[in-house]
């Protein structure tokens, strides 16, 4: 029975890669990190073996990752290319405006009244008083360009003077109090071009982020963070992780009824594309059932589009509890303290191996070896309250 269900998962480019370097990281055989982590030892298998093709270890008639990805860029892009033809064939016109500049610069090289320009100007399909108009402009646009050479000069006398503090409201501030009228569009589009900022103080706060637009979904958790069977309710959450390559982010989703973390997802980004990878490894695994809540904060990861698309695709339910308030999504506060409590480790020295570091700690000592207290079954790990679970269904089918 274990067997059938480890071929109905499916599993995350992430998971492999970090279940490749557990085999090659523990000195274990495959048979044994296949048992630890609740995979298939001949799909572990696999996994290790295509990391070897990807390192240059393969036989020389086997693909890479990289080269069947190749391939069926290759394919998809011979399909699209038709149609990017007849795109370019229609947008002809209005690329010819566009690239009148550069154009005109091409066709000036040769001399106004040079035989090559007239030839030029017509391969280009560039129009003659087009490029006139350009050339009678060029005066303006040295001038245009002088100007703001000397302002960029003026803004970083005034930055150097401010200790290289003042960003672009206080540089303008500066130039006015020298009876200097400059516009502030112009004043920040020097500064952005020419690399010149200013330091923003920056307030400690959580990671949540409600967006402004965004209609949050009806809590339909009410802080009961309990459930009667394996895959009907879920929370997630997102934590940083600190290493001194910069922050590791983490993404969770923690089933209810037994504790685990059934999906997770890590990276140097807190995007909408880190919960989505890590709600996709959960439905991956086969585990959740149609209709299960996925409950989580307001924060602007949650309330993306990208989220509520893949909700609705996997036949879950979205939950969310109020702003601001930390209870209302307890259970996948504690499991965070838990992790940066129990793991032993407070800061790491780059992300590869925080990462290897936290996959270790969630598949081989969260959810299969730690213990915790259910409130029928008294002490039990993650696994074996599923297991109690599935046995009870078993029985009553």
């Amino acid at each position: 029975m274990g067997s059938k269900s480890n071929r109905s998962r499916r599993y995350t480019e992430e998971f492999k890669r970090d279940a490749v370097a557990l085999v090659r990281s523990s000195g274990k055989t495959v048979t044994e990190v296949a048992r630890e982590i609740g995979v298939s030892a001949e799909g572990l298998r696999n996994w290790v073996k295509q990391d070897s093709i990807d390192r240059g270890q393969g036989a020389p008639s086997e693909l890479t990752s990289v080269e069947r990805e190749e391939l069926r860029r290759l394919r998809r892009q011979n399909r699209e290319q038709a149609e990017t033809i007849e795109v370019l064939r229609k947008a002809r016109s209005s690329l010819r405006r566009r690239a009148i500049d550069e154009r005109g610069v091409c066709v000036h090289r040769g001399g106004e009244d040079h035989p090559w320009s007239r030839s030029v100007v017509r391969l280009l399909k560039v129009a003659r008083s087009s490029f006139y108009a350009w050339l009678a402009g060029e005066q303006a646009r040295a001038a245009r360009r002088a100007a703001d050479d000397a302002l960029a000069h003026e803004i970083t006398v005034l930055h150097i003077a401010s200790r290289c503090t003042y960003g672009v409201p206080r540089i303008h501030a500066e130039l006015r109090r020298l009876d200097r009228r400059v516009n502030r569009k112009r004043v920040e589009r020097i500064m952005r071009e020419r690399d010149i900022a200013g330091v923003t103080r920056r307030k400690r706060r959580s990671l949540t982020r409600p967006a402004k637009r965004a209609v949050p979904a009806a809590d339909l958790i009410g802080r009961d963070f309990t459930a009667d069977a394996p895959g009907r309710k879920l929370v997630g959450d997102i934590t940083c992780i600190p290493t001194d390559e910069g922050w590791l982010y983490l993404a969770t989703w923690l089933d209810l009824a037994t504790r685990e973390i059934v999906g997770y997802s890590m990276a140097d980004h807190h995007r909408a594309s880190l919960v989505v990878d890590a709600l996709k490894m959960a439905a991956g695994r086969g585990r959740l059932q149609p209709g299960c809540i996925a409950h989580s904060d307001r924060g602007s990861e949650y309330t993306s589009d990208e989220l509520r698309r893949e909700i609705h695709r996997s036949g879950l339910r979205q939950s969310m509890g109020r702003t601001g308030s930390c209870y209302d999504n307890a259970a996948a506060e504690s499991f965070f303290a838990l992790l940066k409590e129990e793991i032993g480790t407070r800061h790491w020295p780059d992300r590869t191996t925080a990462r290897a570091e936290i996959f270790t700690f969630i598949e081989t000592f969260c959810n299969r070896r730690r213990l915790r207290k259910h409130p029928a079954w008294g002490y039990l790990t993650p696994l074996e309250i599923r297991q109690r679970h599935e046995q009870e269904h078993a029985l009553a089918a």
